[in-house]
């Protein structure tokens, strides 16, 4: 009698896996952004993404301006060679406009942001001038128009100013209340349930049983949704019942507009997670050529979008990087986000692989003096040794087809800042 082997993720090639691309591609083709939005103060809104496009009520800078500390004067008494001599005939600051018109053959005293008085058409920087008794001497290196900001010259009435899809960023904040606008539209938060799934699995705070291990994906999963546009469910650690995992799935279909697990997505005896989803719901997929990461469950169940994401904890971080991170931002409709980028940068260590899968690897990424990147890994790379996530500071991807990493070659790395 013989036994069929069954494919592993230790596997360096299985026919049939879904490459990485094809399945980010497959996943965000079947998702739309939520409907919903909320009306919030801007103080609240860093973090949100814009449901409306803002247009400009009025110019931004509303009134032509000056963009210096310096003197406000009319260019024709610009000299055409030497130097002359102009009296100071007033001053202007910024909420305290000169008042009247500047009359030809003399400046005003004026601060940056202040209003351009009638009769002014250039500024001159406070650094060009010689400063005498009563007035001020300037030369003839000077022309018409020079450090004044024009009226609309940011943004002009009617314009756009942040467009809907916008994940908003400090400065856009600022730019909110350079307006006006105390309040705005963002899109609802985006509701997602949460669960553990193993026999073995013990919540924080009891025995530990022998052979036992304790919950870690559900709080790696909890940190990682900590963001303002995001509502987590918490439903668990639920045990490998068929019937059970089954009905709080289901139950939790009916508020979560995305339902991740950890666990029973493989080929075992007791990873009943893709079992109940192929009762209740629909599977897209379950295998992809990733490593670590290989079983990966993509379906939907109700109204809700389902990730079925393995069990060991690397695994389930690097599969979450790649693939929920882009479906819950697609969800969230944004479309204007701070780019999250990669960096090429030189392997100081061999790095083994054979071609046929996408392998992502947990690595120290460093500055040189040179202006380089250096990489290596953080040790031991099993998808078990969630410590190799913590030691590292970006993912080195490589790609499907790539062979052994020698040292001095360069690779493709993934920063975390910006991606977590």
């Amino acid at each position: 009698m013989t036994t069929a082997k069954q494919p592993s993720c230790s596997d360096h090639f299985e026919s049939g896996l879904l490459a990485v691309d094809s399945a980010l591609a497959n996943i965000l083709s079947k998702l739309s952004p939520v409907d919903g939005f909320q009306q919030i103060a801007i103080a609240d809104a860093r973090g949100r993404t814009l449901d409306e496009t803002i247009y400009a009520p009025f110019n931004v800078p509303g009134h032509d301006n000056s963009a210096v500390d310096g003197y406000a004067i009319n260019s024709s008494d610009i000299p055409n060679q030497g130097h002359k001599s102009l009296p100071i005939g007033g001053q202007a600051f910024a909420g305290k406009p000169f008042s009247g018109r500047l009359p030809k053959g003399q400046c005003i005293r004026i601060m940056t942001g202040a209003p351009i008085p009638a009769g002014v058409d250039s500024v001159i920087m406070q650094e060009h001038v010689v400063v005498e008794q009563n007035g001020i001497l300037i030369d003839s290196e000077h022309r018409a128009g020079q450090n004044i900001r024009r009226a609309g010259e940011d943004i002009p009435q009617g314009a756009a100013m942040l467009s809907a899809g916008k994940l908003l960023a400090p400065a856009d904040i600022g730019l909110l209340a350079s307006i006006g606008m105390a309040e705005i539209k963002v899109k609802r938060p985006l509701r997602i349930a949460i669960a553990s799934t193993g026999d073995e699995l013990h919540a924080l705070g009891e025995h530990r049983a022998e052979g036992g291990v304790y919950d870690s994906n559900r709080y790696s999963l909890q940190a990682a949704l900590d963001r303002k546009d995001i509502e987590i469910l918490d439903l668990g650690i639920l045990a490998d019942k068929p019937d059970t995992l089954l009905s709080q799935f289901s139950e939790a279909s009916r508020y979560a507009d995305m339902i991740i697990s950890s666990g029973g997505v493989s080929v075992g005896d007791a990873d009943f997670t893709k079992t109940a989803l192929q009762e209740a719901g629909q599977i897209d997929f379950w295998k992809i050529a990733l490593k670590p990461g290989r079983p990966l469950a993509f379906g939907t169940l109700n109204d809700s979008v389902f990730f079925g994401l393995p069990g060991n904890p690397v695994a389930v971080m690097v599969t979450f990087y790649q693939f929920v991170l882009p479906a819950i931002e697609k969800m969230l409709g944004i479309v204007d986000k701070p780019i999250a980028p990669t960096v090429t940068a030189v392997s100081t260590e061999t790095i083994r692989k054979k071609p046929g899968r996408t392998e992502v690897v947990r690595g120290i990424l460093e500055p040189q003096a040179n202006g380089q990147w250096t990489i290596k890994t953080t040790g031991k790379q099993g998808s078990g040794l969630l410590r190799s996530m913590s030691l590292a500071n970006a993912f080195i991807i490589l790609e499907h087809d790539r062979t052994t990493v020698g040292i001095g070659e360069t690779v493709k790395v993934q920063p975390f800042a910006g991606l977590i």
